[in-house]
């Protein structure tokens, strides 16, 4: 950290490779969107990723239009069924190269080709389109998005398709390079809306010191990693980006931003990964639900687990084995039985959400209402691995710009991006073009 002339903070970031604090400087809100951003409802947009496909044939709703019902897979949101949308015949041509997983997963929500790579050259050749609405919003509350996962990372290369694994660990990406960290403790999660909801007195100093510590070790070790490592530091200092963007507006703007409720301490999930496998994904959901409840953040990411997860789901009544494992069911009646299980608990945690975004009021209404909460897979069928006719559904009605209540069949392979490019609209991002997108989706927006 020494030098003989000042360098200011945010060039020392930028300078060791800490690029996620550039969405700040890329897209710093005006005073008069800050003012319009306390007087009215934000809109909150959120992409949840299921791994390994679903059971398709109990997937796809029968009717069209209003007049619909929800397959098997989906009876659990029977509920919820008036808020949500439920796009059919979308594909992501884009992944239909390379491998069965790896290709498709990285590029889901950025709709490019990824780079193939053993790990020293990784590129999505895009931004996903969960940063692209970040960044329209960027300033305006003190996370400008939020990466959860359950699984950690994986590391090494997939010899069977030649990939690294790195692929199937990211769905959100700040650039064709910059897969961002994602956060699997639910306790270091809370913490750390706690800290943002519930400052201290001398908290911002405090924070100043913690990132010279961060800089200090980035250029100790810096010179001693070699290019397959990088990777790893880069995820190191994305994982301090909320903290620089707080300490900048601690100390420049300290009435920018309020948190719209109070975060109960009492709330805070007990210390480590829990063992078991539901109770981590409802606590992330609960993390999930309470960033948007407090305005912390608008933008948030969720995978259920990495691609080619092999994760047990034996803790399921009549499931044994591992979810990949069943998901190359070869037609096979028992394991597309055990396939149709899992499938259907997705979409119960996804449910669950809902629900609880639903029960969260705000004003006259409530969070689930004001949101845009996707719920996908890169991926139909496990077994066979097609990218076409994608499993989608969309909760919410983004305070009211999305026409929600409806099954929406489109024309075969009907590009992904259409609907990015329609839900980026209704977060509020104006746009017309997000990957190979020829415009935006007919009937998903009001009017």
């Amino acid at each position: 950290m020494k030098s003989h002339r000042p360098i200011s903070r945010r060039t020392m970031l930028r300078g060791t490779g800490a690029t996620l604090a550039l969405p700040w400087l890329e897209a710093m809100s005006t005073d008069s969107a800050r003012a319009a951003a306390t007087t009215s409802r934000p809109t909150r947009f959120a992409a949840l990723y299921v791994p390994n496909g679903v059971r398709e044939d109990t997937w796809t709703p029968s009717g069209s239009g209003r007049d619909f019902e929800l397959g098997p897979a989906m009876k659990s949101l029977e509920d919820l069924r008036e808020e949500l949308l439920i796009p059919t015949n979308l594909w992501n041509q884009a992944s239909k190269h390379g491998d069965g997983h790896y290709v498709k997963t990285s590029g889901w929500l950025t709709c490019t080709t990824i780079t193939k790579s053993i790990g020293i050259d990784v590129s999505c050749n895009g931004v996903s389109v969960d940063q692209i609405a970040a960044r329209s919003v960027a300033g305006q509350t003190p996370l400008p998005s939020m990466e959860l996962a359950i699984d950690p990372v994986s590391t090494g290369v997939d010899t069977n398709v030649g990939y690294t694994r790195v692929y199937g660990s990211h769905i959100a990406w700040a650039g064709p390079t910059k897969p961002l960290a994602r956060e699997t403790n639910p306790r270091l999660a809370f913490e750390r809306l706690f800290r943002l909801t519930q400052p201290h007195s001398g908290q911002a100093a405090r924070d100043v010191l913690l990132l010279d510590r961060v800089l200090e070790d980035a250029m100790r070790f810096q010179t001693r990693l070699g290019v397959a490592d990088r990777q790893r530091m880069e995820e190191y200092l994305d994982s301090v980006r909320s903290l620089e963007s707080r300490v900048q507006r601690a100390t420049q703007d300290r009435d920018a931003w309020q948190p719209l409720t109070s975060v109960d301490p009492k709330q805070k999930p007990a210390a480590g990964i829990p063992e078991s496998h539901q109770e981590h994904v409802r606590l992330m959901m609960d993390i999930l639900a309470l960033a948007f409840q407090t305005d912390a953040t608008r933008v948030c990411t969720f995978m259920f687990g990495n691609s080619v997860s092999g994760k047990s789901f034996s803790f399921l009544d009549g499931v044994q084995g591992g979810h990949h494992d069943i998901s190359h069911h070869q037609n096979d009646p028992e394991k597309l039985r055990q396939y149709q299980i899992i499938t259907e608990w997705h979409v119960e945690q996804y449910g669950y959400l809902l629900r609880k975004l639903r029960a969260m009021q705000e004003g006259e209404s409530n969070v689930l209402e004001s949101s845009i909460i996707l719920l996908g897979n890169e991926l139909r069928d496990g077994n066979s691995h097609s990218p076409h006719n994608l499993p989608l559904i969309v909760g919410g009605r983004a305070n009211g710009r999305l026409a929600a209540g409806q099954h929406l069949e489109y024309e075969r392979d009907t590009p992904l991006a259409n609907l990015y490019v329609s839900l980026l609209n209704a977060f509020g991002t104006s746009t017309d073009q997000f990957g190979d997108s020829t415009g935006g989706l007919k009937g998903v927006l009001q009017g």
